[in-house]
């Protein structure tokens, strides 16, 4: 069979394709930090020779950040998209590494080997699965089985500036019938997924003034309106006994999962006390009729991100504030719009507010959730080739974080997004000492391989 030689060819070339990945990882492409700017262009550079190299017709394209790559290769059947970005999260702090974030290598360690350094897991190891499995396909038979194009970015992990601009001023170029991401994870770390829920996020930053100036305690104390109390009486209001959140209409366009759904997840049996524990905690918070999974990928939620105001240095400062301070978060699911509930979230706190005290807001982005239609028959195809070579069924899985550009792909370009990815959850993205189980990468390329047999 065709696959079967891919897929050795894959197994053979693992070394020089994980010396590929370490010399990309060389390149400190931190995109937040403009003392790494030249570096963002080196990796682009990296990125366009490799795929000119397999005679991908591969362009730096300038944005007023950094750049983007963006590849063409004309062929038959579907045309798929594939994304990924080669910026990566700063290092610091640089002393919690055990060694060069930017020397890069791989380790033995007790669950195996892994490839070590920034960028391994997040997301350069990840978009080189894609890569590695179409040269593999190419060395084997001359040419790629379908239409694709590549899209590379270098500011996802500095809130992607230039992207949607970007994407709106060259939507007929990178239109396609599937648009493949690869910046997800394995479920539990150990089941092949195709995540098909993103929820949205919306975030508000609140400032509630009282006094015109630092008062007294002893002197105005009891008298005096203070903010701090008036923020903390407002927050709390924000969910009832239940967890439920109380803000009017917030739950309108949350959808309820279907039966099929519902059941796929009760079946991935998911340990909410090991999640939990890990992390020194051991009860369920949010809604009390919901299952965890349920709370973690398919509800929204409202959380207070922080809270100051006042006196918090050394020691002590009776002081009754002039402002206090909060910041808060929503993660979106379904139909909910942001801006209904930015408009209702801040009608609510004004309603709650005293004589004497003023309230200000800042916005901090608004976007929506991301669902996918499963009933795309490349879904099954795709979930039937993970499943196929990670010996475990694939699943159809929520995400409790926002990935933007699936619902860019969508709302900008009409293009279905699959976001398939090989992450495990020890892989410490965006901390110190991240890494990228070899495994990860062998199996993602594979992966791949199968998936691009059975889409076209």
């Amino acid at each position: 069979m065709s696959l079967d030689a891919v897929l050795s060819r894959i197994d053979s070339d693992l070394p020089e394709a994980m010396d590929r990945l370490l010399d990309l990882l060389r390149i400190p492409s931190i995109s937040t930090d403009p003392a790494f700017k030249q570096d963002c262009d080196r990796a682009a550079d990296w990125l366009v020779a490799d795929l000119n190299g397999l005679g991908v017709k591969t362009q730096k394209r300038t944005t007023p950040g950094h750049p983007m790559v963006v590849g063409h290769l004309d062929g038959d059947g579907p045309h798929l998209l594939f994304y990924g970005h080669y910026d990566v999260q700063p290092v610091d702090p640089l002393e919690l590494w055990d060694r060069d974030p930017f020397d890069p290598q791989i380790e033995q360690t007790a669950k195996g080997q892994v490839i070590r350094g920034r960028g391994s897991s997040d997301d350069k190891g990840q978009l080189m699965t894609f890569i590695e499995a179409c040269r593999a396909w190419k060395a084997v038979h001359g040419s790629l089985p379908c239409k694709l194009t590549f899209f590379l970015e270098g500011e996802e992990e500095s809130g992607s500036p230039s992207l949607v601009p970007f994407m709106e001023e060259n939507a007929e170029e990178l239109k396609s019938d599937i648009a493949l991401i690869c910046d997800t994870g394995l479920f539990e770390s150990k089941t092949p997924a195709i995540v098909t829920m993103l929820r949205g996020l919306l975030g508000e930053e609140i400032t509630i003034t009282g006094p015109d100036m630092d008062l007294h305690s002893g002197m105005y104390g009891g008298v005096a309106i203070n903010p701090i109390r008036v923020m903390s009486r407002i927050l709390a209001s924000l969910h009832d006994d239940e967890g439920r959140i109380t803000i009017p209409a917030f739950y309108d366009g949350v959808p309820e999962l279907s039966d099929e759904l519902e059941a796929q997840w009760q079946g991935l049996a998911f340990d909410h006390n090991t999640f939990l524990g890990d992390v020194g905690l051991s009860r369920p918070a949010g809604e009390q009729d919901r299952t965890p999974l349920e709370m973690i990928w398919s509800r929204p939620t409202c959380e207070i991100n922080g809270i100051w105001g006042g006196y918090t240095g050394d020691g002590f400062k009776t002081v009754l504030p002039s402002k206090a301070q909060a910041k808060v978060s929503f993660r979106l699911v379904g139909d909910q719009d942001p801006l209904v509930i930015r408009e209702n979230f801040r009608k609510m706190i004004r309603d709650m507010l005293p004589e004497d005290c003023e309230v200000s807001f800042g916005g901090h982005g608004a976007s929506k959730a991301s669902m996918t239609e499963t009933e795309n028959p490349a879904f099954d195809a795709a979930r039937k080739a993970l499943s196929d070579e990670w010996q475990v069924p694939a699943a159809y899985v929520g995400c409790g974080g926002s990935i933007p550009i699936a619902g860019f792909f969508q709302n900008i370009l009409g293009t279905t997004p699959m976001l398939v990815g090989f992450g495990k959850d020890d892989d410490a993205i965006h901390s110190p000492n991240e890494k990228y189980d070899v495994e990860s990468f062998h199996k993602g390329i594979r992966s791949w391989a199968r998936i691009l047999e059975a889409l076209t």
